[in-house]
């Protein structure tokens, strides 16, 4: 799909390596995201950081094979490169050891960023990337360049600071969240849970945020714009592993919500993107749009 046009969104955060017990893939939240919005047809540049060493520069490799610019990727010559060690249940899902003080823990602020966000259509970021002062206090300078602010809260034990949680949450004009971190940000707040659309509500109101979306996995996702509410089944699918699907959700879903579309066509492109990657194996194989359109045509379930 080459399409593209001067329109473009900036990811911020952790790119690294995921090491599993049979191979190594590029991954990291904010760069799946990255890596599947190209995919998509929508430009994309990655804030982040690297360790100039072998890993880093596989990275580099892997990134210019894969034709995403790298020309906000840091080079950090002390701090190596992110690594996450992860291993799967025998329900799929992936658990995963982070490993700390590494490159992208201390992604630095340069001139050039400002004018890079504030011209985007969207700026991509997670509670993760902040759970190091210096990359922190990055993010929050940056986020307020941004004309249209994502946070994908993507909780990671044991990184996780609630009082960070709730500036992000109120600096952001877009929510992504699943169903065990709504659960989560209710308790943080003094609530009791009591269902979902009393608590999505709950949120918007505290934080006076517009728009939120809540996925949960084979129960599909719903999509919360002011008032109005979209509920959407999942993708019937045979599931090869659940790392990324998150993140590939939330590429579809932007690289349509960016263009203005529609909730139906917008939440359409979210599940059978987030379904497509979820039959594959890791957040970031390799597939054209033909290929994902194919899917998403031959999958759709005429009830959406």
């Amino acid at each position: 799909m080459n399409n593209k046009n001067n329109n473009y969104a900036v990811c911020f955060g952790e790119i690294l390596w995921d090491i599993f017990p049979t191979d190594s893939r590029a991954g990291g939240a904010p760069f799946n995201v990255a890596y599947n919005l190209d995919k998509m047809g929508i430009k994309v540049q990655m804030i982040s950081k690297i360790g100039n060493d072998e890993l880093g520069n596989k990275l580099i490799n892997q990134l210019e094979d894969w034709k995403i610019s790298t020309d906000f990727i840091q080079i950090d010559e002390e701090k190596p490169t992110g690594t996450v060690l992860a291993t799967f249940d025998e329900h799929g899902e992936a658990h995963y050891d982070i490993i700390g003080n590494v490159a992208w823990d201390h992604i630095k602020i340069f001139s050039e960023h400002k004018e890079l966000i504030q011209n985007s259509e969207a700026f991509v970021f997670g509670s993760l990337i902040a759970r190091n002062e210096e990359s922190k206090n990055t993010l929050l300078e940056l986020v307020d360049y941004s004309k249209f602010r994502i946070f994908d809260v993507n909780f990671r034990p044991p990184f996780i600071d609630f009082e960070l949680v709730k500036t992000l949450l109120g600096k952001a004009d877009l929510v992504k969240m699943n169903k065990a971190e709504l659960r989560q940000i209710i308790e943080f707040l003094g609530e009791n849970y009591i269902d979902e659309d009393k608590s999505i509500q709950h949120i918007q109101n505290y934080f006076d945020l517009n728009e939120i979306v809540l996925t949960k996995g084979s129960k599909g996702a719903r999509y919360f714009v002011g008032k109005e509410k979209y509920t959407f089944p999942a993708v019937s699918i045979d599931v090869n592993d659940t790392v990324g699907s998150g993140d590939s959700f939330l590429a579809g879903f932007l690289s349509k919500r960016i263009q203005g579309k529609s909730p139906d066509e917008i939440m359409r492109q979210a599940v059978s993107l987030g379904a497509f990657i979820t039959s594959k194996s890791g957040a970031c194989p390799d597939y054209s749009y033909e290929e994902f359109r194919n899917f998403r045509e031959e999958h759709f379930s005429p009830t959406f």
